[in-house]
């Protein structure tokens, strides 16, 4: 293997293994602060620093007047969306429940291709999909079909996380003409000074609530997952074929469903380790096609 290749999949592990780490700090920080209000002052933050960098590597900030709305859009899809539905449904549901209700993104890009695309599905696809409410099925068997109204926001707000992520990908197919750091930096930053905007106005942070653990795990959500994680998924990108980094990004979920059962002492038994497997392998199906 050439030197490109393993610098790219030390990228790659560094990558997920960042982003899995952040499912139990969201948790965590949950305790503390609002989800809205703390996971957009982070993001802010950590836009600023991207701005910094992408200007610092000569990348332009500017967005062409014409790209303002699928900029706009692409914030609202990519980052509130994912990130500020996402951190909503963290406080009613495990991180295991969060982590692979969010990751059926893939199954759900099939699907909306057909429609909007003219790509009718294939049995790939159905299989993708089959495999995905199965394991769904098989987590939240075990609770009935009464989820308490809790619970079922929960489900409802990841679910919609993933959904609008994947409309995202399939209506955003024109690239935006931004560098990319510099586009990543505009997308956060617009869609999570909504999150901060709408957190103060109605989820009334305490300012002054947070504890010395709460500001780490604010640091780091700051400057690994939204900062130095997007570094490293660039290079992989670069270094790696989309398919291979897309397939490896799996590895994600686990790490936060093991991570939270280190840290958290949330559960991790044979169902949510078979409810993965079973989930993980529907996204890898829908993934393979992609």
């Amino acid at each position: 293997m050439n030197r490109a290749r393993w610098i790219g999949f030390l990228c790659l592990g560094i990558t997920a293994l960042g982003w899995g780490l952040n499912w139990p700090g969201v948790k965590i920080l949950l305790r503390e602060w609002p989800p809205l209000f703390s996971r957009g002052l982070a993001g802010v933050a950590a836009a600023l620093i991207l701005a910094a960098v992408a200007a610092g590597r000569g990348e332009q900030l500017k967005v062409p007047r014409e790209a303002i709305p699928r900029l706009l859009f692409a914030a609202f899809t990519n980052v509130f969306a994912w990130m500020g539905f996402t951190n909503m449904a963290m406080k009613w549901i495990s991180v295991s429940e969060g982590a692979l209700l969010v990751y059926t993104m893939p199954i759900w890009a099939t699907l909306f291709a057909w429609p909007l695309l003219g790509t009718r599905p294939t049995l790939r696809d159905v299989a993708a999909l089959a495999l995905g409410v199965t394991g769904l099925a098989i987590l939240f068997g075990g609770q009935g079909l009464s989820l308490g109204h809790d619970k079922l926001l929960g489900v409802l707000l990841a679910l919609s996380s993933a959904i609008l992520f994947a409309l995202g990908n399939i209506l955003n197919r024109k690239p935006i003409p931004v560098p990319p750091i510099a586009l990543v930096a505009w997308q956060v930053g617009l869609g999570c000074l909504a999150m901060v905007v709408l957190g103060v106005a109605f989820e009334k942070p305490d300012y002054g609530a947070l504890s010395g653990i709460g500001w780490a795990v604010m640091a780091y959500m700051t400057i690994i997952p939204m900062g130095i994680c997007y570094m490293t998924w660039f290079e992989t990108l670069r270094r790696l074929p989309p398919a291979t980094a897309s397939i490896g990004m799996l590895i994600v979920p686990p790490i936060g469903v093991v991570s939270a059962a280190l840290i958290l002492g949330e559960p991790l038994g044979l169902r949510e380790v078979l409810a993965m497997a079973i989930t993980l392998g529907g996204v890898m199906l829908a993934l393979q096609k992609a």
